[in-house]
């Protein structure tokens, strides 16, 4: 049954991460947060695990943990991290830490967690990942953990088929977050331009990107995989 379902959400304690975490528990999902911090006022988490996700011995530990107490179905991955800045500036020792947060830790998860899929005969994985794979200045390595995401996400959608596991990327942008404000200052020049850029002329917000990982997550969903829906006001299309 849906109510005994649960799902896992790496970064579910803040901004998107705390959408997505707060419409699956609408759904009827109950929630297993992983984030290094403690999400405020989330009455909707079924539990918190605090863990840093950069560390990969620490983030088996927790979910070796999560294994053996939760029939979980259902994977979000969703942490992860930018750091802005142009190709004459990007530092190559930030590389290691971009990559094992974005990418690694999805991996990390998938690998514990799709044996108890399959002991369930279903499930589902979503990938938060970004419409900078479609190109956008500056975002060197984030484009690349996420374009590296979505490639991978492709191919899992194909050897996990047979074991009714989908597996899909929602990728957002530009949403309304605390890590887009801090990247981009409400006054600056180059952040009207994105906002007048954006066909649908409004800002994206976390619930927008919700509503997508809560489609894929569906039951009704199970004949989609491999996909990539953009959640970005059409900034995208042409």
């Amino acid at each position: 049954m849906l109510s005994e379902r649960f799902v896992v959400v790496t970064g579910g304690g803040q901004n998107i991460g705390r959408a997505i975490s707060k419409r699956m528990s609408e759904d009827g999902w109950r929630v297993l947060v992983l984030d290094v911090a403690e999400p405020k006022e989330a009455d909707f988490v079924e539990r918190y695990f605090q863990v840093d996700l950069s560390d990969a011995g620490a983030t088996q530990r927790v979910l070796s943990e999560i294994a053996g107490e939760y029939p979980v179905s259902g994977l979000v991955n969703n942490v992860g991290i930018v750091k802005p800045a142009s190709f004459e500036d990007v530092d190559p020792e930030d590389f290691d830490q971009m990559f094992h947060l974005n990418l690694r830790t999805s991996l990390l998860c998938a690998k514990k967690l799709v044996p108890l899929m399959r002991e369930q005969g279903q499930g589902r994985i979503v990938f938060n990942t970004s419409r900078v794979t479609r190109g956008k200045v500056d975002r060197t390595l984030y484009s690349a953990t996420k374009g590296a995401a979505q490639s991978m996400a492709r191919t899992w959608a194909l050897e996990l088929g047979k074991d009714k596991i989908t597996v899909n990327c929602v990728a957002p942008g530009p949403i309304g977050t605390t890590a887009f404000w801090s990247n981009n200052p409400p006054d600056a020049p180059k952040t009207r331009d994105i906002i007048d850029g954006i066909p649908v002329g409004r800002m994206g917000e976390p619930d927008d990107v919700a509503n997508a990982v809560s489609f894929f997550l569906d039951d009704r969903a199970s004949f989609v995989t491999g996909q990539t829906l953009f959640v970005c006001g059409g900034v995208t299309v042409g």
